[in-house]
């Protein structure tokens, strides 16, 4: 397993200030971000938020009414759809719609394509939450939020060091060295370690916050213990990479190789019948997330 790295003090100031910068969660996003930490959501709480919120309510009407549930009857109420989705399937779409709007609204560099870096998170989650679902792991619920979370650090890099942005794609593009190197080579740190301080920030459950650390630096596993979900983010990263949705559009031979996991445990050999709901929801939520 390779060595963690650390930001300095500086580094980790400068990757806060551009966090504080950003444009502000909606009050929607606040309050479902506040209740992932919670053992128990009623249906009622996440209904009444959600219909504060006429285009995210109107969003998940769309999304019940949609091919991919395939009712015959159409669905009109938001209580009808957490009743149908469920609440954590519901709590991802709202948190996924809400992030996505978020993002269209940031300063983007004209070296980021801000829709590729939208669809590349919401591919990994979809797909981490299929995995997880299907395997057992650490805290499985979170699976949808840490993928989505996972790459935030390279538009934290991208908006708030863009002279080390650069220099890390200039070093990357000349090929041979992964991007985690080249990121180290330049920062002594990695767009996981900038994502893992954002996580901590929102006060995302500490689950969360170690997959999105760790998803290039796997754990070691401990005997007996659930697969730490470090893996699965890793696993949904490196498939969605391989098919054409990765964030860099030159992306290197060398970040497409599966990474190595233990016998028995590897989540990168994808069951077809995941791929096929894989598929499916995301062709279904493709009309959200531009």
């Amino acid at each position: 397993m390779a060595v963690l790295a650390h930001p300095v003090a500086s580094q980790r100031e400068r990757i806060k200030k551009t966090l504080a910068e950003l444009p502000p969660f909606s009050p929607i996003l606040n309050r479902l971000l506040g209740s992932l930490a919670q053992e128990d959501v009623s249906f009622s709480k996440i209904a009444d938020l959600i219909e504060k919120d006429t285009v995210i309510a109107g969003n998940i009407l769309r999304l019940v009414n949609s091919a991919l549930y395939g009712r015959r009857g159409e669905i009109n109420s938001v209580r009808s759809a957490v009743s149908l989705l469920g609440v954590i399937k519901l709590r991802n779409f709202v948190l996924g719609l809400s992030v996505s709007r978020m993002w269209s609204q940031v300063q983007w560099p004209k070296s980021c394509n801000a829709s590729r870096f939208n669809q590349h998170g919401v591919a990994t989650a979809v797909l981490a939450d299929l995995i997880a679902q299907q395997n057992v792991v650490e805290y499985p619920e979170g699976a949808f939020i840490a993928g989505l979370f996972h790459d935030i650090g390279k538009m934290l890099i991208a908006l708030g060091m863009r002279r080390e942005w650069d220099e890390i794609y200039t070093t990357y593009h000349k090929g041979g060295t992964p991007l985690v190197e080249c990121e180290r080579k330049v920062l002594r740190a990695t767009h996981a370690d900038f994502s893992g301080i954002a996580v901590q920030e929102w006060n995302l459950p500490e689950p969360i916050y170690r997959a999105v650390l760790q998803h290039h630096d796997l754990p070691e596993i401990k005997h007996g213990e659930p697969v730490p979900l470090a893996y699965v983010i890793s696993a949904a990263d490196h498939y969605i990479n391989r098919h054409g949705r990765s964030i860099d559009p030159d992306i290197q031979e060398v970040d497409l190789e599966l990474p190595p996991m233990p016998h028995g445990m590897d989540f990168t050999e994808i069951e077809d019948d995941v791929l096929k709901k894989f598929e499916a929801e995301l062709s279904a939520l493709g009309a959200f997330f531009r």
